[in-house]
């Protein structure tokens, strides 16, 4: 019998398959005790687990490259935390199994992490991944991840770790629904770079049986199960279409009418930029930088090294646009050399700009090398600060770049609240703005991005989301200055729609979802748009506004 479920879909397209699970490792190892004489055998147990875990994590982002290269680089520097393995080591001397007090230690940290603020709590599936990959080679059991198969299925699980996401083979795995998550989730992020159908935050997920079949629409978050040969037809029918639009649409971003819309892409180092330019991407709207810095958490990369990574995506964008966000430290993306270890909740407290204001000689660094690698180059580079929260600090990020003798355009994000609210302030400082709707829903709405739970605050068609929106791109307009938006937000086609009537002067998104968003724009008016921003901004909820959206796009 047909039945429909509903989650959030966060990678477009379409995929019919049968259900296959996630393995996961024997989480928890037998207590049981050893002898004094065998500690220091299990010590080096657990070093060699360990070690090979942290390996096998950067293998794999060194084979993904790009922003799941940063993430899985992240996991390796937990697998490695110094105080987790000194934990370990303690626990083996007073009697524990090499992977009963791995088991052990990670629960106690997991407990800090889930007890520090929604933010950090996000970062705990992550650990448990790193915690399940160990047990499970100390034990040897395989391994958590993706199931063995001949043949194409859709893959179902709680949550997906990065370290499967990254190296999923699109021609075995048709797509993916996972009951934890959110559209601004590590997974929804990976999914769309990898061009896979995907549905997150579906609850009951695990609960649809092993080898039924199951539609699943990324573009809707509609699942069906046990489809009938008519709904199959339609849904092959409307993702032929999509297809298609894409292949006839070509060119820069713009409405129906002519009005310009540069379509950018997101990108985290030189490895995502064959993709971008691929896609037909005009330049880069978020230059992610932080993948320079996570190689060595103790250290900042050197001046050179630094010089050496942006000058390869400058170079890929000749006559282009180049958005550079600094580094963004902090909260879920800690830095032993630059955050402190002891915040109470690391999301409110030294992150982003603040970070980089308490240690001024590594932006000076960054700074003086984006101008090192910008010389010569026929680009339009453009530097800006993550988490400013009003003019001071506008202020301050200009100051610096001058004193570095930048040669570019200096911008601010809009990702706290407060800084929406101030928007023509800060533009007394910057030049331009760029939202990062992921954060900006975030702190809105007190709503962890990670936390599958709290996925309908994180929505971004929420309407107080779209109102804050429209007041910086109304202070942008009347300063004569741009608001861009480099957020999730912009790879939704339909509200791409949306954010260009609310007066959005460029999109920045993952370079899968650039064709399905240029395709959209020009089936639309900048007035349909106009009209159809007025309508979401004066709904109730995420879904009315969608609707409301929809209605007026579709002529009902």
């Amino acid at each position: 019998m047909e039945t429909t479920l509903r989650g959030v879909g966060v990678s477009h397209g379409v995929a019919i398959g049968e259900v296959r699970h996630m393995g996961t490792a024997v989480l928890e190892p037998p207590a049981k005790s050893i002898p004094a004489e065998e500690a220091e055998r299990e010590q080096g147990r657990a070093r060699q687990a360990v070690d090979a875990v942290a390996a096998d994590l950067m293998a794999r982002g060194n084979l993904a490259g790009g922003e799941a290269q940063a993430v899985l680089e992240a996991q390796a520097m937990m697998a490695q935390d110094p105080e987790l393995m000194a934990d370990v080591d303690r626990r083996i001397v007073v009697g524990s199994t090499a992977e009963r007090a791995v088991y052990d230690a990670f629960a106690a940290y997991r407990e800090l992490l889930a007890g520090a603020g929604e933010y950090l709590a996000g970062r705990v599936a992550d650990l448990d991944d790193v915690r399940n990959r160990i047990v499970a080679r100390l034990l040897g059991v395989p391994m958590p991840g993706v199931p063995d198969s001949d043949q194409p299925y859709v893959l179902v699980a709680r949550d997906l770790a990065p370290a499967d996401t990254a190296l999923l083979d699109p021609s075995l795995v048709l797509g993916f629904v996972t009951e934890e998550g959110g559209p601004t989730s590590h997974s929804a992020i990976l999914a769309r770079a990898l061009g896979v159908p995907a549905v997150v935050a579906l609850p009951g997920a695990g609960e649809l049986a092993e080898g039924t079949v199951i539609a699943v629409d990324g573009s809707t978050g509609d699942i069906f199960v046990n489809p009938g040969e008519a709904k199959k037809a339609e849904l092959r029918a409307a993702a032929a279409e999509r297809k298609a639009a894409l292949a006839a649409s070509t060119g820069p971003g713009a409405t129906a009418d002519g009005h310009k819309v540069p379509l950018l892409a997101n990108v985290g180092g030189p490895a995502d930029v064959p993709a971008a330019v691929e896609a037909g991407a005009e330049g880069v709207g978020l230059f992610r930088t932080e993948f320079l810095f996570l190689d060595d958490s103790k250290n900042a990369p050197s001046e050179h090294k630094q010089v050496e990574a942006y000058r390869q995506v400058l170079e890929a964008f000749p006559e282009g646009r180049v958005v550079v966000r600094v580094l963004d430290a902090g909260a879920d993306k800690p830095l032993d050399f630059l955050t402190p270890a002891d915040e109470p909740n690391p999301a409110l407290g030294v992150r982003g700009l603040r970070t980089l204001l308490d240690h001024p000689e590594v932006l000076r660094t960054q700074l003086t090398a984006l101008a090192k690698a910008a010389e010569g180059l026929p680009v339009y580079l453009e530097v800006m600060a993550p988490m400013v929260a009003d003019r001071t600090d506008a202020r301050a990020f200009a100051d610096a770049c001058r004193e570095a003798g930048l040669r570019a355009k200096f911008g601010a994000m809009v990702e706290i609240p407060s800084a929406a609210l101030r928007a023509r302030s800060i533009l007394q400082e910057v030049e331009f703005l760029s939202l990062g709707t992921n954060d900006l829903a975030q702190y809105t709405f007190a709503a962890d991005r990670q936390v599958g739970a709290v996925s309908r605050l994180q929505d971004p068609w929420q309407p107080a989301l779209l109102d804050l929106v429209a007041l910086s791109a109304e202070a942008a307009k009347a300063e004569g200055k741009s608001c861009g938006v480099c957020g999730e937000a912009a790879s939704d086609p339909l509200l791409a729609c949306v954010l260009t009537g609310l007066g959005v002067t460029s999109l920045s998104m993952g370079s899968a979802s650039i064709p399905y968003v240029r395709a959209a724009l020009a089936k639309y008016t900048l007035a349909q748009c106009e009209r159809a921003a007025a309508a979401a901004r004066a709904a109730d909820s995420a879904e009315e506004a969608r609707g409301a959206a929809q209605a007026v796009l579709s002529g009902e």
